[in-house]
């Protein structure tokens, strides 16, 4: 998996700690974490009228939605990988045009669809990481 490449998204927009300690899963977590946190700080960018810091803001989430996607590994035959692939893309999409438009309902849609991936990634068994972390 090119877990490599999240990471370096998530070191680029200065989250916070534990990035250099965290497997392959927790890794994803914190992406996902980072991500959602911009969404809010984008919310109140876009509510204020500011619009640089908006735009940043929305492009640091954009570049974490691209290491969650490139995270995935299309030699897993399984149709989810393909399925996360078209949402995280589907996704980009959505914030570009919140970005363009000011709109916030664009941000809030994109901010539940990542948390619903969230809550279902946190409760991945920890037996399943072992495995995948040992297969990786």
């Amino acid at each position: 998996m090119a877990f490599g490449q999240g990471a370096i998204a998530y070191q680029q927009i200065r989250s916070h700690g534990g990035v250099e300690s965290a497997d392959p899963h927790g890794l994803i977590t914190l992406l996902m974490d980072g991500a959602l946190e911009r969404l809010i700080t984008a919310r109140g960018h876009m509510q204020r009228g500011e619009i640089a810091a908006k735009g940043e803001v929305i492009g640091r989430c954009i570049d974490i939605i691209g290491g969650l996607r490139d995270s995935l590994d299309p030699a897993v035959e399984t149709p989810l990988v393909g399925q996360l692939d078209a949402l995280y893309d589907y996704m980009s999409r959505r914030l570009l045009h919140a970005n363009l438009r000011n709109d916030v309902a664009a941000l809030d849609e994109v901010s539940a669809l990542l948390q619903k991936i969230r809550t279902s990634w946190v409760q991945v068994p920890m037996e399943a990481r072992r495995a995948a972390g040992a297969a990786a």
